[in-house]
């Protein structure tokens, strides 16, 4: 397939991760690969009145090490706050040694579906019970959704690229494929790209409980999101972030970066069709499936693996099956597709980063993550899904795929790094 862009290649040389399965990488991957799951009865709030009452909440979270002060942290909202720990993170396990770097190169595309969800509540409480002279000056700065990235920038004095995404669940992949546009158009050498959410609060539960998404088996919380399972009921909400360095490849030689990956190509495309539901047999996915092959120079064979956006809806998990079908053809039978939202929940603007960091680390290890709970395969979902146990095989090239509310849809394409 025709490669249109430069000849400049991207590849990925830092993660950071804060979760429900752990705040730290190795942590996440092994409980990922363990099979565990982060979901549970809901503790941040009473959720007696809620038809949901489980999510994958981010439990005994310090972002201190990330932040210049106590001061800062109380100025931010909690989204902003993982997104700030998971950057932080990233920025250590690549090795970048900041000093030695031209700052005006380095850049930040980190997004968030809702923001500041948390802040809004509060406030909004304070206007409502003591008036808007009560309300706290940084309302605005706290709730917005681009101030993670900003804040990211300021604290690491990064003067490149910088702006937030805000595509519903797709945020993360569209913040990492512009990111690899920004370094093949040489407006950066290095990218901190992802997303971060935080809306496990009851206007962000109560919100999606009215639309009827979400799963309601509260009585068995590890096994509610289920996906591709025929009883599966709905979504389950989780929160956190992922934060991935992108360099220029020749920039990270040089520097002699670790390099886990390299990301090949990107698809954005809209279905033009529904606020929440997918277009017939998941058409606009399929479109952007075959967008970030062919940027990607990727043959259908040489995928092996497919992290889906796999939510454990009724009709979203089926169209997506689809979808796969209507671009891999006959090879759809020979990859496998898993969907790692058992285990987390899902991560709304923040999904497609964290899951990002899961392909990235099936490249490097050779182990593909289960989908848990997958105990009655749906006849209609009748691809291989890696169903409960990890498997060892090698993973030469994946395929990432986020879709979001609105029809905006996002796939990313990597494959293992040959100098």
């Amino acid at each position: 397939m025709a490669n249109n862009y430069t000849d400049r290649r991207v590849v990925i040389t830092g993660l950071g991760v804060v979760t429900p399965l752990g705040h730290d990488l190795n942590t996440f991957w092994q409980n990922l690969i363990a099979g565990q799951c982060g979901i549970d009865k809901i503790t941040a709030f009473d959720a007696a009145a809620f038809d949901t009452q489980i999510a994958g909440e981010v439990k005994n979270f310090d972002p201190a090490p990330a932040f210049p002060s106590p001061k800062e942290i109380r100025r931010t909202d909690r989204y902003s706050q993982f997104g700030v720990y998971a950057a932080w993170s990233a920025l250590k396990d690549s090795g970048l040694e900041l000093e030695k770097e031209n700052l005006d190169e380095i850049g930040v595309f980190l997004g968030s579906g809702i923001g500041g969800l948390h802040t809004t509540t509060e406030q909004h409480k304070i206007l409502l019970q003591r008036g808007p002279g009560r309300m706290s000056p940084f309302t605005i700065p706290m709730l917005i959704s681009n101030m993670a990235s900003g804040l990211i920038s300021m604290y690491f004095n990064l003067r490149g690229p910088n702006f937030a995404t805000c595509s519903a669940c797709a945020t993360a992949n569209h913040a990492i494929g512009e990111a690899w546009r920004t370094i093949k158009a040489g407006d950066a050498q290095v990218m901190f790209a992802g997303g971060s959410e935080a809306a496990v609060i009851p206007i962000g539960i109560g919100g999606f409980c009215a639309m009827k998404a979400m799963s309601t088996r509260n009585d068995d919380p590890k096994h509610a999101s289920r996906p591709f399972d025929k009883d599966r009921d709905g979504f389950v909400m989780g929160e956190g972030a992922g934060v991935l360095v992108l360099e220029e490849l020749e920039h990270a030689k040089k520097r002699g970066a670790q390099i886990y990956c390299e990301i090949s190509g990107y698809g954005n495309t809209a279905d033009a069709h529904h606020l929440t539901a997918p277009s017939p047999g998941g058409e606009g996915a399929a479109r952007c499936m075959k967008m970030a092959l062919r940027t990607g120079g990727l043959n259908l064979t040489d995928v092996d693996y497919i992290n889906a956006h796999g939510t454990s809806t009724p009709q979203g998990d089926v169209c997506e099956t689809q979808a796969v079908k209507s671009v891999f053809g006959d090879h759809a039978r020979k990859l496998v597709v898993n969907s790692t939202k058992g285990a987390t929940g899902h991560m709304l603007g923040a999904a497609g980063a964290v899951e990002m960091t899961v392909c990235t680390l099936a490249i490097k290890h050779g182990i593909v993550p289960p989908t848990i709970n997958l105990q009655n395969p749906d006849s209609e979902c009748d691809l291989d899904y890696v169903a409960n146990t990890a498997r060892q095989m090698p993973v030469n090239a994946i395929v990432n795929n986020s879709f979001g509310f609105g029809g905006h849809n996002s796939t990313i394409a990597a494959k293992k790094f040959v100098g």
